[in-house]
């Protein structure tokens, strides 16, 4: 399975609640406004700001905001500044020494174009589109009261 790690995921939810609205803000009002402990939302701050995804503010009216438009930083972006190189395994993109079996394997180097298109999926995905609003909540069905339902028209094609 492969798997973000938390605090790759807590870093999607503190860079889309800073785009959702815009300004400074501090790790304690992130932590209330997430639910996400205060030193956890701290570190991950540190470490965005150290990816250049966030900057920092110092100072009584200081803070954290975003670098840029969330609909600009790219999903892969944020992976790859919290868990480090997008990778399936251990041998991917010529890497060695990560494997018992790497001399011998059938398949070593055939994962590298795999892992490319994973690589490419996750670029095309920015943090504003993981912010939008779910499917089921952009297409729910309107509500109609018994008002606004019209009666069934008796139109000449009706059966009859």
């Amino acid at each position: 399975m492969l798997r973000l790690s938390k605090l790759a995921d807590y870093a999607v939810v503190l860079l889309a609640r800073l785009g959702r609205e815009g300004g400074l803000h501090t790790a304690p009002s992130l932590a209330a406004a997430t639910g996400i402990a205060e030193p956890t939302v701290a570190k991950v701050l540190r470490i965005l700001s150290q990816g250049g995804l966030v900057e920092a503010q110092r100072g009584a009216r200081g803070g954290h905001r975003l670098s840029r438009p969330i609909s600009d930083i790219p999903l892969a972006e944020v992976i790859v500044v919290m868990d480090g190189p997008i990778a399936l395994t251990a041998c991917v993109d010529g890497a060695m020494g990560g494997c018992d079996a790497e001399h011998h394997c059938a398949v070593r180097g055939r994962w590298d174009p795999v892992n490319e298109a994973v690589r490419a999926a996750l670029s095309t995905i920015s943090i504003a589109d993981l912010s939008r609003p779910s499917c089921p909540e952009m297409h729910r069905p309107p509500v109609f009261s018994p008002a606004h339902v019209a009666a069934p028209s008796s139109a000449p094609w009706a059966a009859e």
